[in-house]
């Protein structure tokens, strides 16, 4: 998916690596949060901004606090989301 490595929680990607960059799921409400963390910009896959997913350099997850706190954040918004 997306070129990369994808994991997902009840059929639904929600984060994923596309060569050393972190692809975060975070949800439209999470959105500009996400982006005011370090090492977050938008993801641009597309050449355009998909809201709800941010890309995030190696230097916001190489510890074990920084994966930990992205692997959280998006799988609590995939859970939210009702069952497909």
């Amino acid at each position: 998916m997306f070129g990369g490595i994808a994991f997902m929680s009840h059929g639904r990607m929600f984060i994923g690596v596309l060569g050393d960059t972190l692809m975060a799921r975070v949800g439209p409400n999470g959105y500009a949060e996400a982006l005011q963390q370090p090492w977050a910009r938008e993801m641009d896959f597309t050449g355009k901004p998909m809201k709800g997913y941010v890309f995030v350099a190696p230097e916001g997850f190489e510890s074990d606090y920084g994966l930990e706190y992205w692997l959280t954040r998006c799988l609590e918004f995939v859970e939210s989301l009702p069952p497909k």
